[in-house]
């Protein structure tokens, strides 16, 4: 990206239920703008996620350590 703070973020994982609770874990923390959907490479094994971060933002008070 273009400017400092905002980070994309590919996740690999083994299920759509993985990729997406840590996905909701990074939106817990940053802003983030989430996707709606895991994506997959035929023949390959899991999914893919892509989501991005605005790190600039201040840390959620509600997230724990």
């Amino acid at each position: 990206m273009s400017e400092p703070g905002l980070v994309v973020v590919d996740v690999a994982a083994a299920d759509d239920a993985t990729a997406l609770a840590f996905q909701q874990l990074l939106a817990d923390r940053w802003a983030t703008s989430l996707a709606q959907h895991t994506t997959r490479d035929a023949g390959e094994p899991g999914v893919r996620l892509r989501c991005y971060l605005d790190l600039r933002q201040p840390v959620s008070p509600a997230a724990p350590d």
